[in-house]
């Protein structure tokens, strides 16, 4: 049996990924090292983490009452992450992939879980050079957990859509929108989760992984949302990294409002058919960001971004839907050059 702690209903924690880069250069520097040695010796509340890239470090939150009260202690990490950098020559940038470095040309992070994962994974470890944002959300029990998962998870490609921010990667203007979302799925145990009718079916699932040696727990499945029993929580992993903590903001908070939508609802019909729908909706949102047409979750329609978010279950916040952080990254790209892109991210990332 797999730990739980469900109990701690709608709390909020929240994960940043944030790419550390040389000061001079803005090139991607392997120097995660630093930030979490010297975050070690800060009174922080919060962690900074060490993430499969060396050249990244991870912003985790403590359990929040509230989405506020996370943006208000990713503040206060972001602030530290930037004070650690400007101390050692080093920048922090927030998006979704770099628009310069090669992913495979990064060094890996020197801890042996992310040594066994790229022994395993190989080239598609080794490309996983992106960056996204995860909401925590707490849940009242496992069933509940499940329940709020299949109610949540049509609405995800919204989310996609809305945070895309990630047309670059390598140099090259990819032609997506989130190129993040095209590059996780390389990986095993992508995307959306089998469509489960128990959290008994999900727990199943993962001991089978696990047991045949494919897997060394759940924290391996890397869907777009799961069960995260051992904190007690539904994580949503959809969204790319977003640039200003503002847009953290809205985001954390539109997915915490459906989380609370759904803990009010009875469960969804079961329909195996609806991850197609899933598939679909992940890739349109992944290439087109704001301007993509999406299925809808409860019929056989597909309506711009705009108008499926004015259907939503819930307040859609700050999000209106018209553009989203990458547009402004390729105007800064074709305009300016991908160098001034760069500086843009990191300014704007500690503004």
């Amino acid at each position: 049996m797999i730990e739980q702690n469900f109990g701690r209903t709608l709390t909020v924690g929240i994960e940043e990924e944030l790419m550390i880069l040389d000061a001079a250069t803005l090139e991607l520097s392997p120097s995660v090292h630093v930030f979490v040695e010297r975050a070690e010796q800060l009174r922080l509340a919060g962690a900074l983490k060490t993430e499969l890239m060396a050249s990244v470090v991870e912003l985790a939150t403590p359990t929040c009452e509230s989405v506020d009260a996370a943006i208000e202690h990713l503040r206060e990490l972001r602030r530290a992450a930037g004070s650690i950098a400007q101390e050692n020559g080093l920048a922090v940038a927030a998006s979704g992939t770099h628009p310069v470095s090669r992913p495979q040309d990064q060094e890996i992070a020197p801890e042996e879980r992310y040594r066994e994962f790229v022994e395993y994974a190989g080239v598609s470890a080794r490309r996983q050079g992106v960056n996204g944002l995860h909401v925590h959300v707490g849940m009242p029990s496992a069933e509940d957990c499940m329940r709020v998962l299949e109610l949540v998870l049509p609405w995800l490609p919204l989310a996609l859509a809305l945070s895309a921010n990630s047309p670059y990667l390598a140099g090259e203007e990819t032609g997506m929108m989130s190129i993040r979302a095209e590059v996780l799925a390389l990986l095993p145990r992508h995307s959306a989760p089998p469509a489960f009718r128990t959290y008994g079916d999900w727990e199943v699932f993962v001991e089978r992984l696990v047991t045949a040696g494919v897997a060394g727990g759940y924290t391996n499945l890397w869907w777009d949302a799961r069960p995260h029993p051992s904190f007690g929580t539904i994580e949503i992993r959809v969204a790319d990294q977003p640039t200003s903590l503002e847009r953290t903001r809205a985001l954390a908070a539109l997915l915490h409002r459906l989380c609370a939508w759904a803990l009010e609802q009875p469960a969804r019909e079961h329909e195996p058919g609806d991850r197609g729908v899933y598939e679909q909706n992940r890739w349109a949102a992944a290439r087109f960001g704001p301007r993509a047409r999406l299925v809808h979750p409860d019929r056989a329609e597909a309506l711009p971004v705009e108008r499926l978010l004015a259907e939503l279950p819930v307040a859609a916040g700050g999000l209106d839907g018209a553009s989203c952080e990458g547009d402004r990254q390729l105007d800064v790209g074709r305009s300016r050059g991908l160098c001034a892109l760069c500086a843009d991210l990191v300014a704007r990332s500690l503004a």
